[in-house]
């Protein structure tokens, strides 16, 4: 397999021949303004620029795979660019509705089960932060991805550190894991997605997998740097199992 980090949370995946996008939000740099209550009130989002063409990220996909629709997972851009005939996985029915009001014709719900071209999609659960904010955050998943052919894939979405994370990890065991680690935060509410704590947990539960952190400063609410976290990797030796790719670097596995 082939994971591309792209920006933010949006990654492509060469997965059994296949290839998929997940989460996209392929905006220019700047077009959004900033998420309110939150720091960095003076700058836009995204907050840098696409690390290739839209043209580059799109070409030979195969499916789409949007966890949940906020701005920073799938926006306008993503909406009026991809092909209105693409398959298209989402979390839910409600979801579901919004992405075919969108235009999109070839929309799936992903279950526990789910096939797609010979890989089992399994629908994950995840928490978009802890306690109230869990209201206003709403419904998330992830989506762990198995063939023969290839090792388990685990992609978190958008969660922090909680029981169902563990229980994922303990059925699917999977060797390559994708968490959202910007420990993104309002003012308010504390962290959104995982900030070093909760991602020394996944390592802990899963030491022999390889785990790549995405969701790195790319909006405005984020609180974890890639040079913070890459220190915290190093003071707890976990450097040769979890890695932290900037914009545009890929993995093989």
């Amino acid at each position: 397999m082939k994971i591309n980090q792209i920006r933010n949370a949006t990654i492509l995946v060469e997965y059994a021949n296949k290839k998929f996008l997940i989460d996209p939000m392929l905006a220019e740099k700047g077009t959004y303004p900033p998420f309110p209550n939150s720091p960095r009130q003076g700058q836009n989002n995204p907050l840098v620029s696409l690390p290739t063409s839209v043209e580059n990220i799109i070409e030979g996909i195969d499916a789409v795979i949007v966890t949940h629709l906020h701005l920073d997972h799938f926006d306008e851009a993503a909406q009026r660019i991809l092909p209105k005939d693409i398959k298209m996985f989402v979390q839910n029915e409600e979801d579901a509705t919004e992405v075919k009001n969108a235009g999109f014709q070839n929309v799936e719900v992903l279950q526990e089960d789910t096939v797609f071209e010979g890989i089992q999609l399994i629908k994950t659960k995840g928490e978009h932060g802890r306690g109230e904010i869990l209201k206003l955050a709403g419904l998330v998943c992830g989506v762990v991805f198995k063939h023969q052919s290839e090792k388990p894939l685990y992609v978190a979405g958008d969660t922090v550190w909680y029981d169902e994370i563990q229980k994922t990890i303990d059925t699917h065991r999977p060797e390559i894991i994708v968490v959202n680690g910007g420990d993104n935060q309002f003012f308010e509410g504390g962290s959104l997605i995982m900030g070093k704590e909760d991602i020394y947990e996944v390592y802990k539960a899963a030491p022999d997998a390889k785990i790549i952190v995405v969701h790195m400063e790319a909006v405005n609410h984020w609180n974890l740097s890639r040079e913070e976290l890459n220190s915290f990797i190093n003071e707890k030796e976990m450097s040769s199992t979890v890695l932290v790719p900037d914009d545009g670097e890929s993995y093989m596995f």
